[in-house]
């Protein structure tokens, strides 16, 4: 299953996230992590998304490339470039190209094939001259396609408006989050954006494992500290817990997993490209394998969206609400994520 998102260039409808092998989630056997990028690709899953904030993420996907040459030649490999926030102001042509030829020096590329960009602070200029940049360095050849994740409606028309040829937009998509129909899916259409989406399964709470349960603040990550705020915003625990049950049938009814039917949802609707699945190992591989495979009829459908009718947000554009850093999203983000690596010009 695979959709072309440029002249020339396709990816695989369901990605391989990579941030979850940055370590947040546990501990990681980089060797198997390598041999478990194998059995993604030899799945039909070949197209990769990482960051240069990920850390190691980049190597990692470096040494599969290095290891396994003849599936090398199958995947595609996505990256983020995304400047902390304390480093927005020191951000010209000379960093944007650091930047990039880090990301090619880890991964062992000469060519990236697509750099997701991503700026923090609309208030620290810049945003739409770095983007420049990065189309400067397509012309240059250091890479092949620009998108960005994360960007409001308002800036990604600066940036598109600037010029840069922007081929994919990065967000939040989910049942449980919308705001990219707030306006974002109608401007990537009408530009002929494809639209990636991320925390499709909202970091795990949308599975069997939080079917029936009491509504807990005990969480054990970052991650599901995010999306619980997602799940309150969206209309609470009990409401949550209705969709839960809903997509619980559905996954019986063809005999899968509620992340499985959860993840087909989103990817059936209009003009999503891709959804990306966060994979620590190849555990779920099976699962993630059958989002392809599953029809989901008008009953499933409508059996969802009559819960859906009765969300209340989250609201606003793509990530307004995390940008907020004194807000409840934006409290709990990481905006300085590079190890080492910044550098002033």
């Amino acid at each position: 299953m695979r959709i072309r998102i440029s002249d020339g260039y396709e990816i695989s409808r369901v990605i391989k996230g990579g941030w979850h092998l940055a370590g947040d989630h546990g501990v990681i056997d980089p060797e198997q992590a390598v041999h478990d990028m194998a059995a993604f690709v030899q799945a039909g899953i070949t197209t990769f998304d990482c960051a240069d904030i990920y850390t190691g993420v980049e190597a990692l996907i470096g040494r599969f490339l290095t290891l396994y040459p003849r599936l090398a030649k199958e995947v595609q490999i996505h990256t983020k470039f995304i400047p902390d926030l304390r480093m927005l102001a020191e951000v010209d042509s000379t960093y944007v190209e650091r930047s990039i030829d880090r990301s090619l020096m880890r991964l062992g590329l000469e060519r990236l094939d697509l750099v997701q960009f991503h700026w923090w602070d609309y208030e620290v200029p810049g945003y739409v001259e770095a983007a420049a940049e990065l189309s400067r360095l397509r012309d240059k050849g250091k890479i092949a396609n620009i998108g960005v994740t994360n960007f409001d409606v308002p800036r990604l028309t600066e940036i598109l408006d600037a010029g840069v040829p922007v081929v994919s937009m990065q967000a939040q998509y989910s049942l449980l989050d919308q705001r990219p129909r707030n306006g974002m899916i109608d401007l990537c259409r009408s530009r002929d954006i494809a639209v990636i989406c991320y925390g499709t399964v909202a970091g795990g709470f949308l599975s069997e494992r939080w079917v029936g349960r009491r509504e807990t603040g005990d969480l054990t990550n970052r991650s599901l500290i995010k999306y619980k705020l997602i799940i309150d915003d969206f209309g609470g625990w009990d409401l949550y817990q209705q969709l839960l049950a809903t997509l619980s049938r559905i996954a019986v009814k063809h005999r899968c997993d509620i992340a499985t039917v959860a993840s087909r949802a989103v990817l059936n609707w209009d003009h999503v490209a891709a959804i990306i699945v966060g994979a620590t190992n190849a555990v779920h591989l099976g699962a993630n394998r059958k989002i392809a495979d599953l029809q989901l009829d008008a009953a499933d459908v409508q059996a969802i969206e009559a819960v859906l009718r009765q969300r209340r947000g989250p609201c606003g554009d793509v990530y307004s609400l995390e940008r907020d850093r004194n807000g409840r999203h934006g409290r709990i983000m990481k905006y300085d994520l590079h190890q080492k690596e910044n550098f002033a010009t």
